[in-house]
């Protein structure tokens, strides 16, 4: 393991702790705790939206707390879901008035703590609930959907339902706009190298130097296909024809782009990929409203990449626009 790292049991505490001292105007935690992060500013008369997971794949999930996107975020260790107390003290320093909708995605450990988090909320007369993202269309096929890991793809969610929170609209509208945007979201991932924990020291997983795996999960889960290494269009055919018959995407549909490196992967790269994508849905007639490319979801150091279409309707479309402001991701002017 070569990593810029002090004690590995301090991994997460002294990130957080260096994100906090870069962002004091933006930032800030509740309850005494760095694992519950949340707005400096907080907001006000509205839906709070609270995300939660583990950590080692910033920006998910914590980058995400600003301006047009979340209140607050729970924050566990490397790979590993924050505890029930995290997720219930988050959601009661961003409460507002009008419930919490917590958004995340769907793993054992996420789901178990926030059952108990929202537990605790009701007792203490604070209306909760939760939207999951299920994007990963290699870990189950549509018809299971409630299967599905969510990965990159729950970035759109944040992104929307964060839109409209902001403009005061009620707890059933939020809640419903997430869900119809995680509805219309599919994410598949390729790997090319594992990662290393710190706390374990040595990597997840083996993959032969010059082979990929298809559909591989955020965590090293197993994909749908292990192969040599095939050029890029290649690589970008096998996996965005899933995406396309997922979503049913035709000649005429419009869609937004997200073009994910897993850690390791160059940006230079991740623009071959968009090429191939951009040729693709243009040849199938399928309109591209805005691109993102870069790092929203990673995976330590891993080596690979994600592509995940959003299929745009009307008023998806115009949430999408709207600004949206936190240390890590920036769009338009607030």
């Amino acid at each position: 393991m070569k990593k810029f790292i002090n004690e590995p049991g301090a991994y997460v505490e002294e990130m957080l702790e260096g994100i906090l001292a870069a962002h004091p105007d933006r930032l800030s935690f509740a309850a005494g705790d760095r694992h519950c992060l949340v707005r400096a500013r907080p907001g006000r008369d509205k839906v709070a939206l609270v995300t939660g997971g583990g950590s080692g794949h910033l920006p998910l999930f914590l980058g995400y707390v600003g301006e047009g996107l979340l209140d607050g975020c729970a924050v566990g260790g490397v790979f590993q879901s924050p505890a029930a107390e995290q997720w219930c003290e988050t959601a009661k320093a961003v409460h507002a008035g009008k419930g919490v909708l917590f958004i995340y995605g769907n793993y054992t450990g996420d789901i178990m703590n926030y059952e108990m988090a929202r537990e605790m909320l009701e007792l203490e007369g604070i209306r909760a609930d939760e939207v999951r993202g299920f994007d990963d269309v290699a870990s189950a096929p549509r018809e299971e959907r409630h299967k599905r890991r969510g990965v990159a793809g729950i970035f759109f969610l944040y992104k929307c339902a964060g839109a409209l929170a902001e403009t005061g609209a009620d707890f059933e509208a939020v809640k419903a706009l997430a869900e119809k945007v995680g509805g219309r979201v599919a994410t598949m991932g390729v790997a090319l190298s594992p990662c290393v924990i710190p706390e374990v020291g040595k990597p997840g997983f083996a993959i032969g130097g010059d082979e990929m795996e298809i559909g591989m999960g955020i965590h090293g889960e197993p994909g749908i296909r292990r192969g040599k290494l095939q050029p890029a269009d290649r690589v970008v055919d096998e996996m965005l024809d899933p995406i396309l018959r997922d979503l049913e995407m035709a000649s005429g549909d419009e869609a937004a782009v997200l073009i994910n490196g897993l850690g390791g992967t160059p940006l230079d790269e991740l623009y071959i990929i968009y090429r191939r994508v951009n040729q693709r849905l243009i040849q199938a007639g399928i309109g591209i409203f805005r691109v993102y490319a870069g790092e929203f979801a990673t995976s330590m150091e891993m080596s690979g990449l994600s592509i995940s279409l959003l299929k745009l309707d009307p008023e998806i479309k115009g949430l999408l626009a709207k600004p949206a402001r936190s240390p890590f991701f920036e769009q338009g002017q607030l």
